[in-house]
């Protein structure tokens, strides 16, 4: 059976954007709704709800707003990669195609940080974009969060939500 490789989405983000925060690529909900972070019981967006009012009780492009006027970017670091599934564990490695960061950053120049959605994200943003940026964005402090991922079960909501709240903090100063 051939797997065809997934496609990710344009990004969620302002001109204005202060904090990038990057997944790996869309899980099979994701791709099916068209949003980032559609699988129910991802983490995600009950926690930016707790942190930026952006819960999954309001619709999607609500949500999208909030981040926008939080001074979220929201992306993928794969603008496509075969996977069977929608683990990052399964992510074929030699077929990942990263989106145009270079680009992002320059159109987005208020980007200071940049926070990874757990450590597939945080692996291949190293490898495979960061060598190649301009020297300013490779200086971006990167930092990893834990994965919101129903997968990721050695924390609970309360304790990535904890942990998450680097983003606010961030924001804030």
């Amino acid at each position: 059976m051939k797997i065809l490789a997934a496609r990710g989405f344009p990004p969620i983000a302002a001109p204005d954007a202060r904090l990038l925060i990057l997944g790996s690529l869309p899980g099979q909900a994701s791709l099916a709704a068209r949003q980032y972070y559609a699988q129910p019981q991802n983490a995600f967006w009950r926690i930016m709800g707790a942190l930026f009012d952006a819960g999954p009780d309001i619709p999607y492009a609500r949500r999208a707003e909030r981040l926008r006027a939080s001074g979220i970017a929201l992306w993928d670091v794969c603008q496509s990669a075969r996977r069977p599934g929608s683990l990052d564990s399964a992510i074929d490695l030699a077929t990942v195609v990263p989106n145009d960061f270079a680009g992002f950053l320059r159109e987005h120049s208020r980007i200071a940080w940049v926070c990874t959605n757990g450590a597939t994200a945080h692996r291949l943003y190293r490898r495979l974009v960061q060598p190649g940026l301009p020297v300013r964005a490779q200086a971006l402090p990167l930092h990893l969060l834990p994965s919101t991922s129903p997968a990721h079960a050695s924390l609970n909501l309360a304790q990535k939500l904890e942990r998450w709240r680097l983003l606010a903090n961030l924001l804030a100063a």
